[in-house]
Parts: C-alpha cells; sequence; structure tokens
C-alpha cells in the first residue's frame, strides 16, 4: 500500500495542477471502485463544481469541493494520481511500484474527472484496489506521522504488551505508518519490532519520535518509501545495510517483518 509519503506525493501532484479547473464529466462507473455509490452519483455531485482544497492525513487523501461534498481518494496498494493536459503531458504522483504504464495509457484508469478546456485527473491503478467515496469517514485517524511532536508520539505509543510495530501501524493511534516505514523506523532506532510498548525507555521513544521524522523528511524529498536504506533489503536473504547481518523474518502485528538480529535484539 502506499504510505505517507506517496500519498502526500499525490496531494501536491493534485495541489499544483488540479485545483480550480472546473469539472466538466466525471468517470464513476466503476462500481467497485466507487462503492458504495451508484453509477452516476459521484458525477451529479461533482459535475459543474472545482476541487478547492487538497489534504492528506497519514494516508488519507481527500478534497474540499466548491460546491460542497469532500472526494475521498484511497490509492489502494498500486494506484496514482495521473494528471493529463489537453496536449497529453502527464503528471503524476503515488506509488512507486506501479509499472507497464506509457504515458497516454489509461487501460487502469478506474475514476476520472476531465475539466474544462482539456484535460483530466484520473485514478489509474493496475490492482484496482484504490477507492473513491464522497464525504469519507476522516475521525478516526490518529495524529499525522509526518507533523507529531515528541510528546504526543511518546504518549501515543501508549502502554499495554502490544508489540511496538503493532502500534506504529495502528492507524488510529498514529496516521500514516505503513509496513515498510515501520520495519525502517525501528531498523534506524535499534528496537526490535516485537518489544512490547511496556518496555521502552523514555530515551527509546524519543529516539524512534526523531527517526520517524528523519525517515519521512528523507521519503519526502527523495521520492518514496522505496529509496529508505532498508527497504530494498527487505526480501529473503536481505542483508542488514549497516552491518551486513542476514535479516531475521517473522509475522509481527500480523504483517510481514525484517530487523536486524545484531543491532534490534529482543527487549
Amino acid at each position: 500500500m502506499p504510505e505517507l509519503p506517496e500519498v502526500e506525493s499525490a496531494r501536491t501532484v493534485i495541489e499544483r495542477a488540479a485545483l480550480g479547473r472546473r469539472i466538466i464529466a466525471v468517470d464513476d462507473s466503476d462500481g467497485y471502485v466507487c462503492r458504495p455509490h451508484g453509477p452516476g452519483e459521484i458525477a451529479s455531485a461533482l459535475v459543474g463544481t472545482t476541487l478547492s482544497e487538497a489534504h492528506r492525513r497519514g494516508k488519507a487523501l481527500w478534497c474540499d469541493t466548491a460546491r460542497g461534498p469532500v472526494l475521498g481518494i484511497h490509492l489502494g496498494m498500486s494506484g496514482k494520481i495521473v494528471i493529463s493536459d489537453p496536449d497529453g503531458a502527464e503528471i503524476d504522483g503515488g506509488d512507486h511500484w506501479e509499472s507497464g504504464r506509457a504515458p497516454g495509457d489509461y487501460r487502469w484508469s478506474r475514476f476520472s474527472l476531465t475539466f474544462a478546456g482539456g484535460g483530466a485527473l484520473r485514478l489509474v491503478d493496475p490492482r484496482r484496489l484504490g477507492r473513491i467515496r464522497l464525504d469519507p469517514p476522516l475521525d478516526g485517524l490518529g495524529p499525522d506521522a509526518a507533523t507529531i511532536g515528541a510528546a504526543r508520539f511518546a504518549s501515543a505509543l501508549g502502554r499495554g504488551r502490544a508489540p511496538v510495530k503493532a502500534r506504529l501501524l495502528d492507524q488510529h493511534v498514529l496516521a500514516g505508518v505503513g509496513n515498510l516505514l515501520a520495519d525502517e523506523i525501528l531498523w534506524r532506532a535499534g528496537v526490535h519490532p516485537a518489544r512490547p510498548v511496556d518496555s521502552l525507555t523514555d530515551p527509546e521513544r524519543r529516539r524512534l519520535h526523531r527517526v520517524l521524522r528523519t525517515a519521512i523528511d528523507e521519503a519526502l524529498r527523495d521520492g518514496g518509501v522505496h529509496t529508505l536504506p532498508l527497504v530494498p533489503h527487505r526480501r529473503p536473504g536481505g542483508r542488514c545495510p549497516r552491518d551486513g547481518t542476514e535479516l531475521a523474518r517473522a509475522t509481527v502485528g500480523g504483517r510481514t517483518t525484517y530487523w536486524c538480529p545484531t543491532h534490534q535484539p529482543p527487549g
């Protein structure tokens, strides 16, 4: 699933290339991607209006409209926002792993807004796991991982026997950290992913916050979580980029997890 940096990339693409453009047509015919809305329901709400602001919290992306309805966009596991101009030029943002699509190839377009004067915004999603809906529920999201302060982060981790990785992945606790980013954060901090949050010391909580913010900043700067040091090595036989130790692999918090047994020992 695209993580916070990829979703932020999609948001900035919308912000710089789609706001204020009058919508003259909407393709909402994919009933699975646009559920629970029926065909034409999203079109009726959006034709004639404009997108006025683009927002993100964690991995949630949504746009305000001048007429009122909020357009929620979930990129799924392979989704990308592609915005084309009348001359066919494109800019895009979203999932680094999308492959096989040349500019102008819209066979995987699951939803689109066509703008007055030409051009369109599309959700291009080969695996068809994205989601478009009006007025999406957002109240359950925790604070954004890109902006959370140290004290609030330490409090959000909370107490109990839950593995620290599971707590990092809980979007109600902290919005924006996915599986790859969680492994990167714990690797940088030298914290075993299965350690209970109760076992974390105050210095470890501060260190986790520090590397969280650093990793997100680097991924935003360099183009996504795939650019972070650990991520390319998260595979069977992969080795720690720090000391060359073969990475351990297990399921933690319901997700496939990699860590270095040398400098991430069990607590």
